[in-house]
């Protein structure tokens, strides 16, 4: 019984705490959104080195006569995000 109000307690504060955290300022939201970004660069260029590396060992295995794997298309330059513009 003593867990299951421990438990209670410390979710309502939890969310009461979450609830009134500030919204972000525009400097960290751009850095927020920055990294967002270089996160979903980092997953395409992963993404490209894992479809060479397969093609590699694709080509080391293939028998004569059969198609060669398909090409892995390589991720465009990375571009930071524009900031938003101001109102």
């Amino acid at each position: 019984m003593k867990k299951l109000l421990a438990f209670t307690l410390c979710t309502f504060t939890t969310a009461s705490v979450f609830a009134t955290l500030p919204p972000l300022t525009p400097e960290a939201q751009a850095a927020a959104d920055l990294t967002k970004a270089k996160t979903a660069y980092a997953g395409r260029v992963g993404a490209y080195q894992l479809c060479q590396s397969m093609n590699k060992v694709a080509d080391q295995f293939r028998v004569s006569g059969t198609p060669a794997p398909a090409a892995c298309t390589a991720p465009p330059p990375f571009v930071a995000p524009v900031a938003a513009a101001a109102k």
